[in-house]
Order: C-alpha cells, then sequence, then structure tokens
C-alpha cells in the first residue's frame, strides 16, 4: 500500500484524546485505531506484535543480517490527534497546488493562503492533502505512523537491503501531555528511538522547552456591589491583576526560537471564585526556573494586598532532551546523513514545544524528533504535502539501511 493510501485510511479513526477523561487510552477511538494496527503490523509479516490495556502497540522488525553487534534502533509515533479541533469525519482531498489561495469550504469562506501562511509557496507544483476546513486533518501524527509501517513494508518486501533489529512503537493520548506514562522502555529494548511526529520536511529536533503547569486559584469576597467598598474582593479582577503582572513580550505570540513564554490557556470564573491555567516554556533551565519564581513572587505580592486569597500551584511536565543527546551526537548525524543520501536538507532546529521522546530520553531512551511533513498542526488549515510524506518514509528506510 502506498504511504499516501495509508495515510488516507488512518485519518478515518477519530483519535481525538482529552485532558479531561482519567482513563489511559483518554478515548476509546484510540483504542479502536490500535486494534486496527495491531491486525495490519501483523499482516504485513512484523514479529512480536503487542497490544496492551493502554493502548501502546510495540513490534519487532527482525534482523536480516548476522552481526550481532548492531544497534537496536526504534521508531515512534502516537495515536491521538490534538483535543484543540475536531478529528472526527474529516473530509480531505488532494489537490495539485499551482500558486495563490486554497478555497477549503467556500460555504464557510475558509481559505488557505500564502499571505497568511508564507510556507505554503515552497509547496508550488507539489501535491498538498488537505480538509474541507471543518476539522484538522491529522497528520499529527497519523503520518508518522504512516511512514512508519509503509517503511516497514518495504523492507520486508526488500530483503536485499541489510539491516539490524528494528523496534516499532504507538502511543496513545501524546496531544495531553502522557504518551509516555506507561512506555515500557525495558520492553521495547532499543539503543536509541527516533519519534516521528515533526513538521516540515527535514526537521531534525533534539531540543525542547521545559514545561510546567501553573493553576492559580483565587478565592474572592461578595459582596452586592452598592455597599462594597472596603469590603469586596473580585476574583476575575484579582486574575486580571495577576496576568497584568507578565510581560506582554513573554506571551506565545511575541516569542519565537529560544524564547520561552507564559502562556495563559484558561481564565474562568465569578466574583466569588477564580481559576487560571498558565503554561510555563522555556529551553533554559536557568529562564524556566525564573518563570516559576516569578510567578511565586506574585502570588506573594498580590497575598499580601489581598489576605491569603490566592493559591498557586506548579506541576512540571517535561524537560529538555537536549542535556540527554547531545552526548549522543551519532544519533542525529545518522539522521542528518540518511537525509543528505536522498536529496534532503537536514533543518536541524528546536521544538517550541515537547514530544514524547523528551520524556523518553529522561527515562533512558534518547529519542530525537524526525519530520513527517505536516504543516500547520491542530487546526483546519493543516496540510500535508504528498512528496514531503513519501521523503519520511525514505528517510525512516535509510536510517535502518545505513545503520546496518
Amino acid at each position: 500500500m502506498k504511504v499516501t493510501d495509508r495515510f488516507l485510511k488512518y485519518i478515518k479513526f477519530d483519535t481525538q484524546s482529552c485532558e479531561e477523561s482519567q482513563t489511559t487510552p483518554s478515548t476509546p477511538g484510540q483504542q479502536i485505531f490500535a486494534g486496527y494496527l495491531f491486525e495490519e503490523l501483523l499482516s504485513i509479516g512484523l514479529q512480536d506484535v503487542s497490544l496492551d490495556e493502554n493502548a501502546y502497540i510495540m513490534a519487532t522488525l527482525p534482523a536480516n543480517d548476522l552481526q550481532t553487534d548492531m544497534p537496536v534502533i526504534g521508531f515512534i509515533a502516537h495515536l491521538d490527534t490534538s483535543p484543540d479541533m475536531s478529528g472526527k469525519n474529516i473530509k480531505s482531498h488532494i489537490i495539485d497546488y499551482k500558486s495563490g489561495d486554497i478555497a477549503l469550504n467556500p460555504e464557510t469562506n475558509t481559505v488557505l493562503s500564502p499571505l497568511t501562511f508564507p510556507e505554503l509557496t515552497n509547496y508550488t507544483g507539489q501535491q498538498l492533502i488537505v480538509t474541507d476546513g471543518t476539522t484538522l486533518l491529522g497528520a499529527d501524527d497519523k503520518a508518522g505512523i504512516a511512514a512508519i509501517v509503509s517503511a516497514m513494508e518495504y523492507l520486508i518486501s526488500h530483503p536485499g537491503i541489510k539491516h539490524g533489529k528494528v523496534r516499532i512503537a504507538f502511543t496513545p493520548d501524546e496531544e495531553i501531555g502522557r504518551g509516555a506514562d506507561h512506555f515500557d522502555v525495558v520492553k521495547f529494548g532499543c539503543d536509541w528511538a527516533y519519534t516521528v511526529d515533526g513538521g516540515e520536511i527535514g526537521e531534525v529536533e533534539y531540543e525542547n522547552f521545559n514545561a510546567a503547569e501553573a493553576i492559580i486559584t483565587i478565592k474572592g469576597r461578595n459582596v452586592h456591589p452598592g455597599y462594597a467598598k472596603g469590603k469586596m474582593i473580585n476574583a476575575s479582577q484579582v486574575g486580571i491583576e495577576f496576568n497584568n503582572l507578565l510581560s506582554i513580550e513573554q506571551r506565545p505570540e511575541c516569542t519565537s526560537g529560544y524564547e520561552g513564554f507564559f502562556h495563559l490557556t484558561q481564565f474562568y470564573g465569578t466574583v466569588e471564585a477564580t481559576t487560571m491555567k498558565y503554561l510555563i516554556r522555556d529551553h533554559s533551565c536557568d529562564l524556566f526556573e525564573e518563570k516559576k519564581q516569578l510567578l511565586r513572587s506574585i502570588t506573594d505580592q498580590l497575598n499580601r494586598q489581598y489576605p491569603d486569597c490566592i493559591a498557586l500551584q506548579i506541576n512540571d511536565q517535561y524537560f529538555n532532551m537536549h542535556e540527554i543527546i547531545e552526548p549522543r551526537r551519532e544519533i542525529i548525524d545518522l539522521a542528518c546523513n540518511a537525509m543528505k543520501a536522498i536529496g534532503i536538507v537536514p533543518v536541524i532546529k528546536p521544538i517550541r514545544g515537547g514530544t514524547d521522546g523528551a520524556r523518553l530520553s529522561f527515562k533512558g531512551l534518547p529519542c530525537p524528533n524526525l519530520f513527517t511533513g505536516g504543516v500547520n498542526f491542530h487546526g483546519r488549515y493543516e496540510f500535508l504535502p504528498v512528496q514531503s510524506l513519501e521523503k519520511s518514509m525514505e528517510t525512516i528506510i535509510q536510517i535502518i539501511s545505513i545503520n546496518h
């Protein structure tokens, strides 16, 4: 099966994860998709195929070379799509992109335009997979799964390409930060691995944000507004004061590259009680800790002004895998050399986010991230260049053959 056809089949499964759910996987659609993949991996000839109760899939491509000292490498992708937008009943189609705007949905006037998304012009003359503008596409990360499975199928059908043992795995709930929660690194049994979960063609990523979530709860005092002077504490107004004490320049929409940020993701409540949630992100460990300390200082300042009305909880989520992978530069060099061998210019860049690989690296499995080819993840303007998806598959094949 062609990798594009495989991808189009995969996006028919609704696997949107849910942060409010306490189960693993967080949604039943992921378990259904995992069951389909389990059967498919068996059918193409992989061995040691396993599917556990949490929807983690693992499988083996056995070595076809008798050398015993070759490292075992792995490839990992995730089952779920982002909760940011629906992934149900995706209506996709392939267009031959010439230039200009793409009318995704004339009825809703949803247009994919190079004026808003200038990277679109990089794909002039290529085939693009797009949606009808009512859902996301799901290239994050069904493109990664399609590339991995197609690479395995290719190697099985081309035994003349000699290789060592390869392991693959698919995980649930990566989009809500839980993909590595129940991942059995010992069972996976790899010297290192790659997540295939990146963006545009050529991307190689082994630096990511240090990440934490801050939860701020504010207890107000509600009094009839006509008689509130000197008595009322409006929890929502205190929340606004809190947010205004953070620099505008440290918001996501004002940062790029290695710059960190505070991202206000939720703000809800009343005069009596308000809750705010922030994502804290920074590549630098020192600046990451400074950001957390700033929130503590603001909390202390406002609690002096409004005695004991604010409670702050900070939960670390993941850390920068650079410190784990930098001493193992051969892992990055292997991926870059594989790309060069098939005519791709490697683009080493920091992830302004995180992957399963960040947490897996700290669990003992060095795990940088490779491109899938997708663009504009998590929304209605997402698209996937067919050529980029094909090159993602070819990169995996090259890594495996060079590692021989």
